[in-house]
């Protein structure tokens, strides 16, 4: 959007304050807020930001990071394109930026740069790539000091979509007024768990669409005297969120849908076998990025429609990643892959662009993800998990960062400050809820996101 028509839309509007937004390692969406008489200017120049913000973790800590000391200062400089007017909140507009150095250029440690930098490489390899997060949060009231979900309504059920309707249909107001298509929005298996998909997005912004929804969300949810988390397991007694990443690729003109190949019995190309074999084999590491909580392992267990394996299958909803199934008339349109083990505690940014990363490495060393699983992982024995290749997954934050620190593949794509800084602010969040019981788990995890 030109500035100066951007501008003159806040304007117009009476927008009053810009929020001008990122997303931190912790999964956290920050920023600061500037009134609209100084929007031209700060669209140019960017709003300071201390280099130690970066630093801080889920509970509110400021860790110790070389390079992220409380001297010196970045930008935050939005994109344009991202602006919005935000339906639940008077007289505001926001923006997602990137975080910029002095000269202009990424400091080493923006997450949207880093997908930006990973879109680019797939699109040297001539590929382009669409992405949707499809979201399942839950909808609660604090009473005395405890969160009591909305309702306890059947899953799919007409009753469940009556008591939440007032609410749901103002959400999906806000997020259409944002330019976000709703697809799909049914209440899910968990006592006020809701679920929401919108339309695909080419992969940037398809990764600020996960802002806006869950900012959008929680803000109407808010005005119903609600609140919405996105937490993996904000109820210890019911089924998870998860935040499901579908993903598709195309070629540069966006008029073949490089996933289907109509030949293969099951539609499916040897790209897209290999993207999945690069998945499935960084899937440990990949892990800390896309269930990066302390709170996803609570998850991440079998028999729990979450996945737990590193296995794939057609239509299979207990593998890691599942091949949908496509639409009748409309195959090479929407075929696509689902990557289960994602959820709304993550930045979307890193995992998106880690989940590319992945993906690309397969089809550029054609790795293979095996034969795909017909049945749930969990059934097999550890003899026939090990015949099949199949692993278990982390089951635990620390574990995950493990295999994080030990990948080559996605520390050189993060690059040395932001690998080396992400898994210190993770790892001191670890390390601070192991100290502690459930209670404090649920409750410092609960509303973050």
């Amino acid at each position: 959007m030109n500035h100066k028509d951007l501008v003159k839309q806040a304007r117009d509007a009476k927008v009053r304050l810009v929020r001008f937004l990122y997303c931190d390692f912790s999964g956290v969406t920050r920023g600061k807020a500037i009134h609209v008489a100084h929007l031209a200017a700060k669209i140019r120049e960017g709003v300071g930001l201390t280099r130690a913000q970066m630093a801080i973790n889920l509970l509110e800590d400021m860790v110790e990071i070389e390079g992220m000391e409380p001297v010196g200062e970045i930008r935050l400089v939005p994109d344009p394109d991202t602006f919005t007017l935000l339906p639940w909140t008077p007289s505001s507009a926001g923006m997602l930026c990137d975080q910029l150095n002095h000269h202009g250029a990424n400091w080493g440690a923006c997450p949207r740069s880093f997908l930006k930098e990973i879109i680019g490489r797939a699109d040297r390899l001539g590929f382009s790539i669409q992405a949707s997060f499809e979201n399942e949060f839950y909808l609660a009231r604090e009473q005395d000091g405890a969160y009591v979900p909305f309702d306890h309504a059947p899953v799919y059920s007409a009753i469940g979509l009556d008591l939440s309707a007032v609410v749901m249909h103002e959400m999906l107001e806000a997020l259409e007024t944002q330019g976000l298509q709703v697809e799909q929005a049914i209440n899910e298996y968990g006592a006020g768990q809701q679920e929401i998909s919108i339309r695909h997005a080419s992969a940037l912004r398809a990764a600020d669409n996960q802002i806006k929804l869950r900012d959008t969300v929680r803000g109407v949810a808010l005005r119903h005297g609600l609140l919405a988390s996105f937490a993996p397991k904000p109820f210890p007694d019911q089924i998870g969120s998860g935040c499901h990443l579908h993903i598709s690729i195309w070629d540069r003109e966006m008029t073949r849908n490089l996933l289907y190949a109509p030949s293969d019995p099951r539609g499916l190309s040897d790209l897209g076998r290999h993207f999945i074999g690069g998945i499935l084999h960084h899937l440990p590491a990949l892990l800390a990025l896309t269930c990066p909580s302390y709170n996803s392992y609570r998850r991440l267990r079998p028999k729990a429609w979450s996945s737990a394996y590193t296995s794939w299958g057609l239509d299979n909803r207990e593998a890691a990643m599942r091949v949908a199934s496509p639409f009748w008339g409309r195959e090479e349109q929407t075929y696509n892959m689902e990557l289960k083990t994602v959820d709304g505690s993550a930045n979307p940014y890193l995992a998106l662009g880690a989940l590319i990363a992945c993906g690309l490495d397969g089809i550029e060393n054609s790795l293979s993800p095996g034969e795909p699983c017909e049945v749930d992982p969990a059934s097999l024995s550890d003899e026939e998990r090990q015949v099949r290749g199949i692993r278990r997954l982390p089951t635990s934050m620390g574990e995950a960062l493990d295999y994080l620190a030990a990948n080559q593949l996605l520390r050189e794509a993060m690059g040395e400050l932001m690998g080396r800084a992400y898994l210190q602010v993770r790892r001191a969040e670890e390390a601070s809820f192991a100290a502690q019981d459930v209670e404090f788990e649920i409750r410092n995890h609960f509303y973050k996101f």
